[in-house]
C-alpha cells in the first residue's frame, strides 16, 4: 500500500492517484502499524501538534523493533528544516533496516 501524508495537497495531484491519503499523522502511525505499506510520501507540517518528522520517528522505532519492514519513501515538504529531521529518522531506520539483513 502506497501512503501519502499530507493536510492539504491531494496525492493525485502530485502523481501518486493509488496512494491511501492521510491528513494527520495519527492517521498514518495507525495505518502504517499494520506492516502493509510499502512507500510512504511525508509532507512535515500537518496543521496538528504532530507531523512528518513523528511519522518518520514511528516508523524509525518499529523497524528497529522489527515489527514493520521498511517502507520506501520520499519527502515532498516545502519545510527545509522539517526536511531534515525526516529525512534523519528515515536514514536510521535505513540503518537499522540493513543490520537486520
Amino acid at each position: 500500500m502506497q501512503l501519502y501524508l499530507d493536510d492539504l495537497r491531494d496525492p493525485k495531484e502530485w502523481g501518486r492517484p493509488d496512494a491511501l491519503w492521510v491528513k494527520t499523522a495519527e492517521e498514518a502511525i495507525a495505518v502504517l502499524r499494520d506492516g502493509k505499506v510499502t512507500f510512504i510520501s511525508f509532507d512535515h507540517d500537518l496543521g496538528t501538534e504532530l507531523d512528518g518528522h513523528d511519522v518518520a520517528s514511528e516508523i524509525e522505532r518499529l523497524v528497529y523493533e522489527n515489527l514493520i519492514p521498511l517502507p520506501e519513501w520520499f519527502v515532498h515538504s516545502a519545510n527545509s528544516v522539517g526536511e531534515g529531521e525526516i529525512i534523519a529518522a528515515m536514514k536510521s531506520a535505513e540503518r537499522f533496516h540493513k543490520q537486520r539483513l
